[in-house]
């Protein structure tokens, strides 16, 4: 098949016109499908179902600590909770604190801390002139909407296929003390599917932040969320290597059971150092007297360990592998195969970052949008809404049918090509 930027501009104007006419078909069908967000389908929500039924009336209702979880105490999790949470990480049970159902909850209280309180003695953020976060990118939009809300100023750190640029990172961490946080999805990243190299994990833990109160956070959300059994990426233990390198400190990890169980109605958690637990903990006995621990008793009951975890997340694959790979197999045959569009193939988690033509991006969204299939905003995969080459376009395919999903996908390739034509008829 000839490349669109190889075609004679008589070419591109006959393949605009048998475009135009395909997308006008389209908008008469009267479609309407979401690929906006990565949601569990209702299948996947299925495969939890059987967990509702392991509480009931005449249950036991005490942990394995003997205290009763229906009444108040334990603030930072049952210890069955706690070794659940941990185990998905590849972290110790006495590193967690368990919390409700959101690790992104959970974020934003890290930074509302630092900013109000300040980490560990450290002077509250809201006290200083400057404060700066790292933002590989493209990268998780609710993460940038996060310091966005507190007014950090948000520096932008490409993305490379072993993770952030590692030499940038080094540069503003090692050395500009107003710089404390980078935002990291390590495993999977949302949305291209990135998996950090162990080069790049040995060198976060090898920084020597300017500032004492530098925290890199480690939102491991895709840590279970393997599509193939024999393809699932291991990434290094940070924890373990900051200790190591005498960071012990550096580190805030997340990871929940929002895509596990049920989104809203999972269980959460951070994993790091005791200082940072203890300084977690002053505060957090304050907020609340403790969080669900029905609700993590239940989780703990139904996987018993991490082993049962992902006994159920090979069920989840099982229902989304053939998903991403309709979505793989058309952007092949319709997209790379005319030098339009690439992408990095997910071998895990919940997304496709797919990169267009420079200039594209928020056209292809509106255009689908107009014909009737709705996807995440162009430019969020970046700060401020911002993407410098306005090329990045996030597909979740995870949460329509396979028939959604296909029809989708076709209004995709469609609309991607015609805009990429007049794109390349402009220039």
């Amino acid at each position: 098949m000839k490349k669109y930027t190889e075609m004679t501009k008589d070419e591109l104007m006959q393949e605009k016109t048998a475009l135009e006419a395909e997308y006008e078909k389209i908008k008469n069908l009267g479609l309407s499908l979401d690929m906006s967000r990565g949601k569990p389908g209702a299948d996947q929500l299925d495969l939890s179902l059987p967990m509702l039924d392991v509480l009931k009336s005449d249950s036991d209702m005490k942990s394995e600590s003997g205290l009763d979880v229906r009444n108040y105490a334990c603030l930072d999790g049952i210890p069955e909770a706690k070794a659940l949470i941990a185990g998905m990480v590849g972290a110790k049970p006495e590193q967690a604190i368990v919390y409700g159902n959101s690790s992104l909850n959970i974020m934003y209280d890290q930074v509302a801390r630092a900013f109000i309180f300040g980490l560990c003695g450290n002077t509250p953020w809201c006290k200083l002139d400057k404060v700066k976060f790292l933002c590989p990118v493209p990268g998780y939009d609710r993460h940038f909407a996060i310091t966005e809300e507190f007014g950090v100023e948000m520096i932008n750190i490409p993305m490379t296929e072993d993770g952030p640029d590692m030499d940038m990172v080094e540069k503003y961490v090692n050395n500009d003390a107003s710089v404390k946080g980078i935002w990291c999805v390590p495993k999977y990243s949302n949305p291209q599917g990135v998996v950090y190299s162990d080069e790049t994990v040995e060198r976060f833990a090898k920084l020597k932040p300017a500032a004492d109160d530098f925290r890199i956070f480690w939102d491991n959300a895709y840590t279970v969320h393997h599509l193939y059994d024999d393809k699932q990426a291991e990434i290094p233990n940070i924890l373990e290597l900051c200790e190591k390198e005498g960071n012990p400190d550096m580190v805030f990890e997340f990871c929940s059971t929002s895509k596990v169980t049920f989104p809203g109605a999972g269980v959460a958690g951070i994993c790091t150092s005791e200082k940072n637990r203890e300084d977690i903990k002053k505060r957090l006995t304050i907020q609340t007297i403790g969080h669900d621990k029905i609700n993590q008793l239940r989780h703990a009951r139904f996987f018993k360990d991490v082993d049962g975890i992902k006994a159920h997340m090979a069920k989840h694959a099982a229902l989304i592998r053939p998903k991403f790979e309709l979505v793989e197999n058309i952007l092949t045959d319709e997209i790379a195969s005319r030098g339009i569009g690439t992408w990095v193939k997910p071998l895990g988690g919940y997304f496709f970052g797919f990169e267009a033509l420079s200039g594209c991006a928020k056209e292809i969204v509106a255009k689908c949008k107009e014909a009737g299939v709705t996807m995440t905003g162009a430019g969020s995969p970046f700060p401020y809404k911002k993407d410098p080459d306005d090329s990045v376009i996030r597909i979740a395919p995870t949460y329509p049918s396979l028939d959604e999903l296909k029809k989708a996908a076709e209004v995709f390739v469609i609309v991607t090509r015609l805009v990429s034509v007049n794109k390349l008829l402009e220039a």
